[in-house]
């Protein structure tokens, strides 16, 4: 965890001058003369464009995302399936540099990329009434990025991570992740009250554009998975929090929370997900698929997403990366490729045996529309805020009717796919007919809550979030890979152990945070929430 920080602010200006330029349009005024700016006249809403940008993924060529978000938790929770050797996570493989990619080292990774300037806009902002709205939407991203971090790892660096610059602690402690959770609640619930919507412009925000009724309506959001997040551990506090938000979540698609790429800053600006999967940095265009379980799901429900979401024959040729314009969107020929398969050439895991098999084209592919370079990343949807508010509904009889939720959720997690494009859109009255034909049943109500949960999630891209809720609720019941050599016995991983590097630079605190993680630090060690 230690770093260089004697060019703390100009390497965060020369980043924040790139990210606002690509990203944004409107920043003119705090992207003239950067040079001029010092430690008395600083604009914070530099670093938080950063922040917010480095939360889609790292600068450098998509770092976490490629192994934390697509290699391991899209294919552990069978959204994604590939046959390249390096994709270990549907095989249940220990590869340490893949799974400690998203806590990161020196270079890259979250800590370093998302915390570091996180923590500096809410330290610098802190107590400057300029500033108020700007260090309020700094606490919610900083809440935002280490729920994840926590929920990939466990107890973690949080009370003192990335505070090095003005503690001069550069070996933090790791917090109990219960500690966090409490913590990420408060937080989270006190700035989103204290945000005011006549108060300071947010200029460096390109999720909202400063929009402080959206934000205020996403913090809510938050703190209602947050709290969800507990329900095997710590029911009281979950209903508790999930009662305090009713009627103040997110009200429809438009509060959608995503960062808009585009490519004039190349990796730096580009979307994350689009880098990996148009196979910038290896075959990912031609061997990476839709799960067979994920296709199956929508295949058997007559879901509309099928024909948006998949395609067949984008890429013709392993050798070539530029995309076939004749693709095929039709539902009827998609067909995903089951995970946990190689190109070995042994019985029974070479994909090339299977009865699924014909060519690699003929697998279902994601849209291109989805994997735009200039796309979207989403960070938190409305539709994942009103399935919960079904979820709190049904368990503990808050917050209006169950079904009423339900059916609001599935049907903009249905239409929400127009925002990654026009192509990609469904009606109102198509997605009001599938819920029509597939109505709310109390008695199944968290399986369907869930397993609708998983397929927005899916579509999303964020597969992080598809892997904590599957963890929290074991929504949907999926199939485990028995792949020969994996290190689980047979069952999908809870976590993603602590990287080795720990050990090195912040030892001692490493040691006792892994000597506690239940089941140990490992691929089947088990996070707080996460009780068995």
């Amino acid at each position: 965890m230690k770093t260089n920080i004697s060019n703390k602010y100009s390497l965060m200006l020369l980043v924040g001058i790139l990210v606002g330029t690509s990203c944004t349009k409107d920043f003119k005024d705090i992207n003239t003369n950067p040079i001029a700016y010092g430690p008395t006249n600083f604009d914070p809403n530099y670093i938080l464009t950063t922040a917010q940008l480095t939360y889609t993924g790292s600068i450098d060529f998509a770092y976490d995302t490629w192994r934390g978000n697509l290699i391991y938790s899209a294919t552990m929770m069978q959204g994604l399936s590939s046959v390249v050797s390096y994709w270990a996570g549907d095989k249940y493989l220990l590869n340490a540099g893949y799974t400690s990619a998203y806590w990161g080292n020196n270079a890259v990774g979250a800590y370093i990329e998302q915390v570091r300037p996180i923590v500096d806009v809410v330290q610098f902002t802190k107590d400057k009434p300029k500033f108020a709205n700007v260090h309020q939407v700094a606490r919610l991203w900083k809440a935002l990025i280490f729920e994840r971090i926590t929920d990939l790892y466990g107890d973690a660096p949080y009370s003192e991570a990335g505070v090095g610059f003005y503690s001069g602690n550069l070996a933090p402690k790791y917090d109990k992740q219960q500690a966090i959770y409490m913590d990420l609640l408060k937080e989270v619930e006190e700035a989103t009250n204290a945000l005011k919507v006549d108060g300071d412009k947010v200029t460096g925000d390109v999720v909202y554009q400063g929009n402080i009724e959206k934000w205020k309506r996403f913090g809510n959001s938050l703190l209602l998975r947050i709290a969800m997040r507990l329900t095997k551990v710590d029911e009281n506090t979950a209903k508790a929090y999930a009662q305090k938000v009713v009627g103040k979540t997110m009200i429809s698609n438009d509060d959608n929370a995503f960062v808009r790429h585009d490519v004039s800053g190349a990796r730096v600006t580009q979307n994350r997900n689009s880098q990996v999967l148009n196979g910038d940095g290896g075959q990912e265009h031609y061997y990476v698929k839709w799960s067979k379980t994920f296709i199956d799901a929508l295949k058997s429900n007559n879901d509309p997403r099928l024909g948006k979401v998949a395609v067949i024959k984008l890429y013709t040729d392993e050798a070539s990366k530029i995309q076939n314009g004749e693709f095929s969107a039709n539902p009827a020929v998609q067909k995903g490729m089951p995970n946990g398969k190689d190109l070995s050439g042994v019985a029974d895991r070479d994909i090339r045996q299977d009865a699924s098999f014909t060519s690699f084209p003929e697998y279902s592919s994601p849209h291109p529309a989805m994997i735009k370079k200039n796309g979207l990343t989403f960070i938190l949807t409305y539709s994942e805020s009103e399935l919960l508010l079904a979820e709190a509904s049904q368990r503990w009889g808050i917050g209006g009717s169950a079904s009423d939720h339900y059916a609001e959720g599935v049907k903009k997690a249905i239409t929400f796919l127009g925002q990654y494009d026009a192509d990609l859109t469904i009606t109102d009255g198509i997605a009001a007919g599938f819920v029509t034909a597939h109505p709310y049943n109390p008695a199944n109500g968290l399986q369907q809550i869930n397993t609708q949960y998983w397929l927005h999630t899916i579509t999303m891209l964020d597969f992080y979030e598809t892997w904590s809720n599957w963890r929290r609720t074991g929504v949907p019941n999926l199939t485990p890979v028995v792949y020969p050599g994996n290190v689980t016995g047979g069952t999908i991983p809870r976590r993603f152990p602590y990287p080795v590097e720990e050990d090195v630079s912040n030892g001692v605190n490493y040691k006792e945070a892994s000597a506690a993680v239940p089941g140990g630090d490992k691929l089947t060690g088990r996070v707080w929430w996460d009780k068995q």
